[in-house]
């Protein structure tokens, strides 16, 4: 009786080492859990990571502050006024101060009362004498400008100067240029070698207080470029008046010498010239009256 109730060792080993076995199995399998939990949690964690990265560089740049923002303020307007009335001064100072500078780019326009006497060498012995004389008015304008420059040389004029009274081809039309630039043949009638870009520089023009003095001082007639003129009608036979005058006038070139003086300011010109040609053939006289246009 006794022996049958009680369990054989044999079967009692072998329940034992089931139970060990199945509490072994359980352990491994719970330690298997935790570390599958750890590493997605590690890898969760690093993905958070890796995906919050670009958000906290995505600012490259720092935001500007308000203040850089703002509208400008009128104080550079103040500066760039100041900026632009500088070069007055400068060419002011390069006048000499004298304020010849404030007439640069004046133009007036108005009338010039011209009186021309006429001469001649038709007497039996030859000499000059006065044939006759003449009255006239012609629209005229006056242009006033910075001295003219050319190559490397500068007109030596507190202005430069261009008259004019009537159309260039009009009989008994006047022009006076203080200077000009040659850049049309690189020989003068000599043949010798000119600078095609030489400054010719008719007048000597003074200016002081409002009131202009100038001079015609070279013709230029040797480097071929006269521009100071006066268009007068030529006989179409010397001596012989009675068959007729060439059509159109005849361009004669002013003589050294030749004046324009007068009041000449901002407000107008009052100017008077006086002079004749090279040739002897014309003396003329005549007052200008403009204002600024």
């Amino acid at each position: 009786m006794t022996q049958g109730r009680s369990m054989p060792g044999s079967a009692r080993r072998r329940l034992t080492t089931a139970v060990c076995g199945a509490l072994l199995c359980a352990a491994l399998a719970g330690c298997g859990h935790g570390g599958a939990a750890a590493s997605a949690a590690s890898t969760a964690s690093a993905g958070t990571s890796a995906s919050a990265a670009p958000s906290s560089a995505a600012p490259s740049t720092p935001e500007p502050p308000p203040s850089s923002a703002a509208p400008a303020t009128p104080t550079p307007t103040t500066a760039t006024e100041e900026a632009t009335t500088a070069p007055a001064s400068q060419e002011a100072a390069q006048a000499g101060g004298s304020g010849a500078s404030a007439l640069w780019g004046k133009a007036y326009s108005g009338t010039a009362s011209i009186s021309v006497d006429v001469y001649d060498y038709c007497s039996t012995d030859g000499s000059r004498r006065l044939a006759g004389s003449q009255t006239y008015s012609m629209n005229s304008t006056l242009h006033l400008d910075r001295p003219r420059t050319g190559g490397d040389q500068t007109e030596n004029n507190p202005f430069s100067m261009l008259f004019a009274a009537g159309a260039p081809s009009q009989a008994g039309a006047v022009s006076f240029w203080s200077s000009s630039v040659s850049t049309v043949s690189s020989q003068d009638l000599a043949g010798n070698y000119r600078d095609p870009n030489l400054l010719l520089t008719y007048w000597d023009i003074g200016w002081s207080g409002g009131r202009m003095d100038a001079t015609l001082t070279d013709s230029h007639a040797r480097e071929a470029v006269v521009l100071n003129l006066l268009n007068w009608p030529g006989l179409l036979v010397a001596c012989r008046s009675d068959l007729g005058q060439m059509p159109g006038g005849f361009p004669h070139a002013l003589a050294a010498g030749t004046t324009f003086t007068g009041r000449l300011d901002a407000s107008g010109a009052s100017l008077t010239a006086r002079g004749g040609t090279t040739d002897g053939v014309v003396q003329f006289r005549f007052t200008f009256s403009g204002t600024p246009s």
